[in-house]
């Protein structure tokens, strides 16, 4: 896990406690442990955790003015210099427009900018101390520097609307600390704080002008182009050598069975559009993307490409064939790694503890087991159904713009799926609704919902659509919520719809946001929670520039029934990549419900004991034999929906490790400041609303 820390001090206080001279409580020097200072007093700020060096770069103009860039950032020295310059004027959007995936803060004088990404992949969080402000990268070691205790408002929320805006607001699991929105940025000016967003407001109440289908493509194509040439072009790291021979194993089977990811740089190539587009490019970039000369396989021109094979579980044959002819290029070495029942979700319930807590920690060890034999720089292709396919909900915007007419082959993709007659009217019914709907009216709606106990299950295709054409939705592990936590978050969306008044919104653009942030926190806690050592993951499709790019394209285009598989291809195209298998981009019949339903049965007995005595039955959330009844139902094959299923279990898991944990993320403190000091208090009351 690597973070970067800091804090903005009162120019009173510059030489007390908020100074990277500060003494502790134990009179040793308050500093976030295994950190290295970029720069100190007044205003210090660390990167903590193992950062490659290039992944750090400072850039001094003179003394008080200096920016600091922690990622993979394409810019040189001489382009953070110029945009420092720019900065210190107030402008900040051209610090976010670089290529690659990056945080970026400037200090000109007393004023500190940290800005944050377009789809809360990188995130920037925030907390009032020692009369200032410290921010972070990572929320968990602020909620140690002030002894934050669990904000159960929040929980409870994550739980019952999991992709409302409103519901989650700013807050974090730890009370207290919070974080910044996507898309803005956090200014400090001598521990006074202010969140800006650095992205143009387009006016929402009028149609906006008609976009050039080819012309958005192309710029998405020179997006995604620039993020893999930046990270291609990034110098090549090789992870610690391999001690030694093992009787009965192979150099491949040695790193993954010491947690050692393969040199150079490789791809997921799951057969899908996605994961096969960055294979392709990252595989066709010039240069040298593969594995290092006199290293592994000495195929120095070769990327390695690692498609996960299922035993488990049946259905992606033909995605395994896709992907075994999109790697028989000679520039590809393609590697299939096989899982059995160990790998099934909920199989391994260990783990680390991530910053926060996310649905993808159930699957964790699925995912660790493919990334073992990934390389030291990995392509995910995660993000891109979010940033490019379109929200059921943006049928609503083609109404508000007055485009009707490019509703007819998505209702009719619809109405061939369900091969009913009516679905035409009833999907267009829906979409005209919402589009009538204001926003106040949605909040208002849900909490109404949830104050009820209203859950319904969406059946197929087209009951899905409908279920998503309002502005919000419970979650679906809303249903096993008690009453309490259901009523406290019911009066927090009624507060938010009072303070919201009746301003024009598009329902399609909102929701689809909402989704992509839901989507890259989850990136992020899955990236804790698998972690190689010595391995990055690369998404470039969370990049701000493809963000930008993809919320470019039309929405008559992004609705189209394969709109992002054609898309895709047209990227491929323009790149010179031509020779696609056939059946590429086709959507993927087999579901993760199948994976999700057969770890669930053959973990049974372990979650029924995770659950015995659940610190979510402490904080008040469920009631433990509501849940144990759930497991045993979706065991047996009841239609439970397991996604709500994996929000419970992986908030559990999250809770027991963060309260199991030792020691804190900072020296000069004792060793009870940190998160959660007194544990979960056992809570039958309504749940205490978070700050």
């Amino acid at each position: 896990m690597r973070w970067l820390v800091g804090w903005s001090s009162t120019a009173a206080g510059a030489a007390g406690i908020g100074s990277a001279g500060a003494v502790g409580y134990d009179g040793e020097t308050l500093h976030p442990v295994g950190s290295q200072l970029l720069w100190g007093d007044p205003d210090p700020l660390w990167a903590v955790g193992d950062w490659r060096p290039d992944e750090v770069r400072v850039v001094h103009a003179d003394a008080e003015n200096r920016i600091a860039v922690l990622g993979i950032c394409g810019a040189g020295d001489e382009e953070l210099r110029r945009g420092l310059f720019t900065a210190r004027g107030g402008a900040v959007r051209h610090l976010t427009t670089w290529p690659g995936s990056y945080t970026a803060v400037v200090q000109a004088g007393r004023r500190i900018t940290v800005c944050g990404d377009l789809a809360g992949a990188r995130p920037v969080f925030y907390t009032p101390w020692a009369g200032g402000t410290a921010y972070a990268t990572a929320a968990l070691p602020l909620a140690d520097l002030i002894e934050a205790n669990l904000d159960f408002t929040h929980l409870a929320a994550l739980l019952a609307a999991p992709d409302v805006p409103a519901a989650l607001r700013d807050t974090t699991p730890y009370d207290g600390v919070r974080r910044i929105p996507p898309g803005h940025a956090l200014v400090l000016r001598a521990g006074a704080r202010e969140i800006a967003g650095y992205e143009p407001v387009a006016s929402l109440a009028v149609a906006a002008p008609p976009a050039d289908p080819d012309r958005a493509v192309d710029a998405v194509r020179d997006a995604l182009v620039d993020a893999v040439r930046t990270r291609l072009a990034a110098p090549r790291h090789v992870p610690d050598l391999d001690p030694g021979p093992v009787p009965g194993m192979g150099p491949a089977e040695r790193r993954a069975a010491r947690g050692m990811p393969v040199p150079g740089i490789g791809a997921d190539l799951s057969g899908g559009p996605a994961s096969g587009t960055l294979a392709l490019l990252a595989a066709g970039l010039p240069g040298r993307p593969g594995t290092l000369l006199g290293h592994g396989t000495g195929a120095g021109e070769r990327l390695l490409a690692v498609t996960f094979n299922d035993l488990a579980v049946a259905g992606r044959e033909a995605e395994l064939e896709r992907a075994g002819a999109l790697a028989a290029g000679p520039r590809l070495h393609h590697v299939v790694v096989t899982g059995g029942e160990e790998t099934l979700p909920y199989a391994d319930l260990d783990g680390p503890l991530t910053d926060e807590p996310g649905p993808s920690l159930v699957q964790a060890a699925r995912h660790r087991a493919r990334l073992a034999a990934g390389s030291a720089d990995h392509f995910t292709g995660h993000g891109a159904r979010q940033v490019l396919d379109a929200h059921p909900a943006r049928l609503a915007d083609l109404l508000v713009d007055r485009r009707r007419r490019h509703l007819v082959r998505p209702v009719a993709a619809l109405a061939r799926a369900d091969g009913s007659v009516m679905v035409p009217a009833r999907v267009y019914g829906a979409a005209r609704r919402l589009a009538r709907t204001p926003y106040r009216t949605g909040l208002e709606a849900l909490a109404e919902r949830l104050m009820r106990r209203r859950f319904d299950d969406p059946k197929g295709a087209v009951g899905a659509s409908l279920a998503a054409l309002t502005w919000a939705r419970p979650g679906p592990a809303a249903r096993w919520l008690t009453g309490e936590a259901l009523a406290e978050v019911s009066v927090l969306l009624q507060a938010a719809a009072d303070r919201s008044g009746n301003g024009v919104q598009r329902p399609g653009d909102y929701r689809a946001r909402a989704v992509l942030a839901r989507h890259a926190a989850d990136l992020r806690v899955l990236e804790q929670a698998a972690e190689i050592r010595s391995q990055r993951l690369h998404a470039p499709f969370l990049d701000n520039q493809v963000v930008r790019a993809c919320r470019d394209l039309p929405e008559a285009l992004r609705v189209q029934p394969g709109a992002r598989a054609a898309i895709l291809r047209t990227v491929l195209e323009g790149a010179g990549v031509t020779d696609l298998p056939s059946g590429w981009g086709a959507p993927s019949h087999a579901s993760s419900a199948a994976a999700a339903r057969a770890g669930l049965r053959v973990a049974a007995e372990p979650l029924l004991d995770l659950f015995a005595t659940p610190l979510l039955a402490d904080a008040g959330l469920v009631e433990a034999r509501v849940i144990r009844k759930a497991v045993r139902s979706a065991a047996a094959g009841e239609p439970l929906p397991l996604d709500g299923l994996a929000d419970l279990i992986s908030l559990e898991l999250w809770l027991r490790r963060l309260l199991s944990r030792r020691g804190t993320c900072w020296t000069g403190t004792p060793t009870r400041s940190r998160a959660v000091p007194s544990g979960i208090q056992p809570r039958r009351s309504a749940l205490t609303p978070g700050a």
